[in-house]
Parts: C-alpha cells; sequence; structure tokens
C-alpha cells in the first residue's frame, strides 16, 4: 500500500501579487497598509466594531437625520428641528457626491483584491466589489456629525472621534483603502460646508421675506 507524499509547501514569493497594478504612489501606500492588516480582518475584535461601524452606512444615517427633524416637530423644538434638516442636507449631498464619483471610478475593494486582482481607472460599473473609492461610510459619517455640531458645538469632538472611528474600522476590515477613507473625509466636510451655507442662506431669505 503506497502513501502520499507530503503536501509541498506553497513558495509565496513566486506567486503572482494582486496588488502590482497600482501604479501612483498613493495606491502603493494604500497597498502596504492593505498588506500590512490584512491579517487583521478576521480576528474578533475587528469583526465586531466592524459591524458597529455600519452605523455610519447610508441607511441608518438618513434614519438618524429623519429622526432628528421628526423628533424636532414632534417637541415644537426648532433648534431641534433646523439640526436635523441640516444633518439631512448634508448627508443627501455628500451621498450624491460619492455616488457620481463610484459610478465614474472603478477600483477593487482591498478584501476582493486580495483574493483576485486589484484595478482602479475610469469605468461605469455598478458592481460592489468596484466600488471602493470613495468611501460612502466616512463621508456620510462627517457630514452628518458635523452638520449636528452646527447647533450643538458641544457635539463638536466626539462627532469627529465617531467619524475618524467609523472612518478607520474600514482599513482592518479591508472593505476601503486609506485614501478611500481620506477621500470620504473631505466629501463629507465640503458637503457640511456646502448644505449648511446654502441652509442658512434660505433660511435668512425666508425670515426677510416673513418680516
Amino acid at each position: 500500500m503506497s502513501y502520499p507524499g507530503p503536501t509541498p509547501v506553497k513558495d509565496f514569493s513566486k506567486l503572482a501579487n494582486p496588488f502590482e497594478d497600482a501604479e501612483t504612489a498613493v495606491e502603493k501606500i494604500d497597498v502596504t497598509v492593505t498588506e500590512a492588516v490584512a491579517e487583521q480582518s478576521e480576528r474578533p475584535w475587528v469583526r465586531v466594531l466592524g459591524f458597529l461601524s455600519e452605523v455610519g452606512d447610508q441607511p441608518p444615517m438618513r434614519v438618524l437625520t429623519l429622526g432628528t427633524t421628526a423628533a424636532g416637530l414632534a417637541l415644537r423644538d426648532p433648534r431641534l428641528t433646523r439640526t436635523g434638516l441640516r444633518m439631512f442636507a448634508a448627508h443627501t449631498l455628500a451621498t450624491a457626491i460619492k455616488t457620481v464619483i463610484k459610478r465614474s471610478i472603478d477600483r477593487t475593494r482591498p478584501d476582493v483584491a486580495l483574493e483576485t486582482r486589484y484595478r482602479m481607472e475610469r469605468g461605469e460599473s455598478r458592481e460592489h466589489d468596484l466600488s471602493s473609492f470613495p468611501s460612502g461610510h466616512t463621508a456620510g459619517a462627517l457630514a452628518v456629525t458635523q452638520a449636528l455640531a452646527r447647533d450643538y458645538p458641544q457635539t463638536t469632538a466626539p462627532g469627529l472621534a465617531f467619524s475618524a472611528w467609523v472612518g478607520a474600522m474600514q482599513i482592518p476590515r479591508c472593505k476601503h483603502f486609506v485614501s478611500d477613507v481620506a477621500a470620504g473625509a473631505v466629501i463629507g466636510w465640503a458637503a457640511e460646508q456646502a448644505s449648511s451655507r446654502l441652509f442658512d442662506w434660505a433660511e435668512e431669505k425666508l425670515a426677510t421675506s416673513g418680516s
């Protein structure tokens, strides 16, 4: 009776590099970080905190903004109502911007790239696996928390910490690259700035016309 020989050990140094198409300096930094944290993605603490960070996803943020507005109306609290509307406007604009960008740039998500092959290029794909850039979680979370801080300044630091946590957790989860998160933060900040200025302008116009 013959027995099979020992299973040969894979020589990973000879395996194809899934990130060999990463060309720019930013992409190479992204790849370096992703490869460094990839082994953490299945750890319990990453899975738990990653699951909790889903609060920054579009549906929960939408519920939060509309819930805040509804609470303000129910309590007859103009400040809270205004805050809810600010949050809704900021989140809507941030979501619109990130959606336009996602639909014009195809970038493989880190977890998929690790198993297949990485690419980043102009494109029109709507596949989840090719929608890494930018991070919608980060954009939405920062837009909403910054809008909240407009009327409730005491929430500024906690809001920034929350947004940073939501964004940062996407990296060890291998859902986004570092530059995806950074771009999401810029979008969230810019969307809140623009929507708040428009909101203040509209509020001033309404006050003037009513006087």
